[in-house]
């Protein structure tokens, strides 16, 4: 096909061409063969291709995207006759370099309802994924993600907690991310090439963990065929977390002080001692401390791992993360599942906004790889949420309503603080309409 003899579509006569040329996304429009027919000004200064060179060639020489062939865009607006909005795809420009754009299609129908092409809109968002990035890189360390003034002062002194060998002691609710920190002090410190080795006292009984932790030698009981490495041994030089501390009987508190103690142990049947030069990181849901006034924790035990100590608060206390967390766990959810789902509905973030998280971080997570299974269009709905969540909010409740007020007005706060005032970058952390955030500005009264 000679490309001067391709007609750029008329979709509406007059100054359509103009008006399009005028818009900051790109947009161009395809033949019923993929060829381009339409390519407007912002198209050509994001893809570096001119009008001329584009016009006539086949849509996928021109973007050279991994979609091409095999889930273009307009292939999935034809089959289900829905428009699409919003979904993000790497291009290459004219210079090769690759290019982030957020695409919108459409098929193209004359007037007996006939496809007679398809048209697409792209906007770059480089800049606006560089700025997502500063944001949470500013309120990222290590895997751990909070904007709250507690967790940041527990930011600055951790390099200087990891650069020590002394044990450190954490407590936090259930899901609060206690392994999570213990992995952070792990990896930012010198003994980050060694094993980080990870024990849940509270999932196994008394026997099974002191043959789990100290190892055991052949024939030390009927089942015991050959050796086996403990935990302890198992570490070496590197960092042995033992969660859930709380749990372990006043017997196992007697080994396990001895190994602070002394720096060895004696694998179960064994006759001689092994080293251990593990540094030891304990956590526990409970607060121990109590657990030695009752007399059910050994005093001795408790002050020789406490050294440090660190308390992650519950996420109730910290709500303001809430936007940030959902941001976080969409981003990776979709990059897991190879799903686009692009926001959270206003809806769902005011009822998790008034949502106390009993089971803090972790709930938040299952929440939402919840609502990733159910979700079957763009945007997370409340219909998508657990349905016992749902049931929660089914009422009016002026108290929560007011609890959810002081919250999401701080969260709002916080995230302009967060975004340096840019209300654009804001609504989008907050995963909102920029026109709702402006609405709940007002609302509240915030600058």
């Amino acid at each position: 096909m000679n490309k001067k003899s391709i007609e750029v579509a008329n979709v509406s006569c007059g100054h359509l061409d103009t008006i399009l040329n005028c818009i900051a996304e790109g947009v161009f429009t395809v033949d019923t063969e993929k060829r381009i027919t339409f390519f407007n000004r912002a198209a050509e200064r994001i893809t570096g291709f001119s009008s001329e060179e584009a016009i006539g060639e086949y849509c996928r020489d021109i973007f050279r995207t991994a979609c091409c062939g095999t889930c273009c865009t307009l292939d999935e607006v034809e089959r289900s006759d829905k428009s699409l909005s919003g979904r993000q795809v790497k291009i290459l420009d004219r210079d090769g370099n690759t290019v982030l754009v957020g695409v919108s299609a459409a098929v193209l129908r004359d007037k007996n309802g006939v496809v007679i092409g398809g048209v697409e809109t792209f906007r770059d968002m480089t800049a606006e994924t560089a700025l997502r990035l500063q944001v949470e890189k500013n309120y990222t360390f290590q895997d751990i993600i909070s904007r709250d003034p507690v967790m940041h002062e527990m930011f600055a002194i951790l390099p200087d907690i990891a650069e020590s060998s002394v044990s450190v002691l954490i407590e936090g609710d259930s899901g609060t991310g206690k392994e999570l920190l213990a992995r952070a002090i792990h990896n930012i410190g010198p003994r980050k090439k060694e094993p980080f080795i990870a024990v849940n006292c509270a999932s196994l009984p008394d026997t099974l963990l002191e043959s789990e932790l100290f190892g055991y030698k052949k024939g030390a009981f009927t089942d015991a065929k050959n050796d086996k490495s403990g935990r302890f041994e198992l570490a070496g030089n590197g960092t042995l977390f033992l969660d859930e501390i709380g749990d372990i009987s006043p017997a196992l508190q007697v080994r396990l002080l001895r190994v602070l103690q002394e720096k060895t142990f004696e694998p179960l049947g064994g006759t001689k001692p092994v080293t251990s030069n593990a540094r030891i990181l304990a956590a526990t849901n409970k607060k121990l401390l109590s657990k030695v006034h009752d007399g059910s924790f050994r005093e001795d035990l408790y002050y020789r791992l406490n050294v440090l100590r660190l308390e992650l608060p519950p996420l109730a206390d910290r709500m303001g993360d809430v936007p940030l967390l959902i941001e976080h766990f969409r981003n990776m959810l979709n990059a897991e599942t190879s799903k686009n789902i692009e926001a959270v509905d206003d809806e769902v973030m005011d009822l998790l906004m008034q949502y106390d998280f009993p089971g803090n971080i972790r709930e938040l997570e299952n929440i939402m790889q919840h609502a990733f299974v159910l979700c079957r269009d763009s945007v997370i709905q409340r219909k998508h949420l657990p349905r016992d969540l749902q049931s929660k909010f089914s009422d009016d409740d002026s108290s929560k309503a007011v609890s959810m007020t002081d919250r999401e007005k701080k969260a709002i706060q916080e995230t302009l603080r967060a975004c340096n005032n840019n209300r654009t970058a804001t609504a989008k952390m907050l995963g909102i309409n920029p026109s709702t955030l402006y609405r709940k500005m007002k609302l509240y009264k915030i600058k």
